[in-house]
């Protein structure tokens, strides 16, 4: 069970819609963010060059995009760890499970 505030710490871009995300718990691992890309804020971040340019902002402590695009660190962690049984029921508190 996560009992602190989820940070991301480090993130690199892999290839298509896919980044490396590590976490202020330890944790590693690849994110597919195809399915996040929806929205005006998101939809310019189809295009790869423009995808390619995340970084980990250290304020907001987690991955944004030069256009103002965002993710908050629980939804990266989801999409990192979305198939961990010992995660679950983390993930219904967050509601992104039911």
């Amino acid at each position: 069970m996560i009992e602190m505030f989820l940070h991301v710490t480090e993130a690199r871009y892999l290839e298509g819609y896919k980044v490396e995300v590590s976490f202020n718990d330890g944790r590693k691992g690849v994110a597919d963010l195809s399915e996040a890309l929806k929205g005006p804020v998101f939809e310019p971040l189809k295009d790869m060059l423009a995808f390619s340019q995340l970084r980990v902002d250290e304020e907001l402590e987690t991955i944004v995009w030069p256009n103002g695009a965002d993710l908050a660190p629980e939804y990266l962690y989801f999409q990192v760890f979305w198939d961990s049984s010992e995660l679950q029921e983390q993930f219904k508190k967050w509601g992104y499970i039911t």
